[in-house]
């Protein structure tokens, strides 16, 4: 079995919880933030599955154009 390196963390240092829990800056939960250590990587991938999730819906992410 091959070691996967491990998915680092999405955190922008910008750490403001709303009263949804959610972190403002990398849009994670406050459960999500303080397992992400614990997490393997297909845990680690859920949370960045939700992270997506909530990008989508958040009224504050502005979608920057694809370059090429």
């Amino acid at each position: 079995m091959i070691d996967e390196t491990p998915i680092p963390s999405p955190c922008v240092h910008i750490c403001y919880l709303n009263d949804d829990d959610i972190c403002q800056g990398c849009f994670r939960s406050g459960d999500e933030i303080t397992a992400w250590m614990r997490l393997d990587n297909d845990g680690r991938r859920q949370v960045m599955a939700n992270i997506a999730e909530r990008e989508k819906a958040s009224p504050f992410v502005i979608s920057m154009p694809k370059e090429g």
